[in-house]
């Protein structure tokens, strides 16, 4: 699924591609995703001007004139491709057009459908009961130290699967957290309550780090994540551990290299010597 980097990169494309532009045609080519889309969902997108985007976790906004605001999710496997209206036809998994004033498109594509979109108020975005109990933007000068102490505290739960709540930290999933974790020397296993202050003062700039160059690298293309443009991001190349078992550790003289466990039914990659 994608995480954070990779929907902060897709806003990024699109905000070039659509910002300013009037869905001239909307069109929905099947009921549902996920779910299904709401009531006269392309009727009420056509003709409105796309004013802004945002992101809120691993959720793509986008405001229209008038007040309402589209509300995406990518799943597992979706994708926004950005293209021209006099390109090839639409595909087998291509769910939703958007037809720009412009001459532009971007197209849905979500080859298993565990995307979904909606519509709401946006100024009321925040209300969302998709959004409502999500914890604060890693990003965000508001989380602090402080911020994720409190967050953590009292869970007994290991660290790594607490990073994965998103209640306590938005938009962080398996990738970054391993990487995070890496960065900060703490062990995945470790429960959340047992980290001294010391230690959550090295892991929030390490998630605020990895996360920032991981944006830059366009996101990391591992199956499906392709950005706004159809090209991979590149952020795969520079992991230190995910992904990576058996492998040397990097500036590590540990025997074993990265090990592999299993956490919440995913993956985690970890330095069994630097990681404590």
């Amino acid at each position: 699924m994608p995480e954070l980097p990779e929907v902060e990169t897709v806003r990024l494309g699109l905000q070039i591609a659509m910002e300013g532009r009037v869905l001239s045609r909307v069109t929905q080519r099947r009921p549902d995703l996920r779910r299904p889309f709401p009531p006269l969902f392309a009727e009420r997108l056509t003709g409105a001007r796309i004013a802004s985007l945002s992101r809120r976790a691993k959720y793509l906004a986008l405001h229209l004139d008038g007040g309402t605001a589209l509300l995406v999710h990518l799943g597992m496997s979706g994708r926004m491709l950005v293209g021209r209206q006099d390109e090839q036809a639409p595909g087998a998994h291509d769910h939703v057009i958007f037809d720009l004033s412009d001459g532009g498109r971007v197209v849905f594509n979500d080859a298993r459908r565990f995307g979904l979109m909606d519509l709401t108020d946006s100024e009321r975005l925040h209300e969302h009961p998709l959004l409502r109990d999500l914890g604060p933007e890693p990003l965000d000068d508001a989380f602090t130290a402080r911020a994720l102490f409190q967050g953590i505290a009292g869970r007994a739960s290991a660290i790594k699967v607490v990073l994965l709540d998103q209640t306590v930290v938005a938009g962080i999933g398996n990738i970054y957290a391993s990487e995070a974790l890496y960065r900060a020397g703490i062990a995945p296993t470790r429960e959340a309550r047992s980290l001294k202050p010391r230690e959550i003062d090295r892991l929030v700039p390490a998630i605020k780090d990895v996360l920032t160059e991981a944006i830059a690298a366009g996101g990391s293309s591992l199956r499906d994540h392709r950005r706004p443009d159809g090209e991979l991001g590149y952020f795969q190349h520079g992991f230190k551990v995910y992904d990576r078992e058996g492998e040397p550790c990097p500036g590590c003289d540990c025997r074993e290299g990265i090990r592999r466990l299993v956490q919440g039914g995913r993956s985690t990659f970890y330095c069994a010597k630097r990681q404590r």
